[in-house]
């Protein structure tokens, strides 16, 4: 599995239970798990399968920005 290197926000989902990953410079990228580590490994897969689909649709596929994207 590739490590991607986009930005991951996770947090709790108090709605559906489980803690949601979010990758903020993949839009409508998010994946979810029982644990912060199970959704951080689903957000990876998400990840690649984004990449794959953006290709296929000769969509840009934006480079990490490798830092914090917004300060709370």
């Amino acid at each position: 599995m590739n490590a991607y290197k986009y930005e991951l926000i996770v947090y709790w989902s108090a709605e559906d239970t489980v803690y949601v990953a979010d990758v903020p410079e993949l839009p409508g990228c998010l994946a979810h798990g029982a644990t912060p580590a199970a959704a951080v490994a689903q957000a990876q897969e998400a990840i690649g399968l984004w990449i794959d689909t953006a290709r296929e649709d000769g969509r840009a596929v934006p480079e990490p920005k490798g830092r914090r994207l917004l300060l709370a």
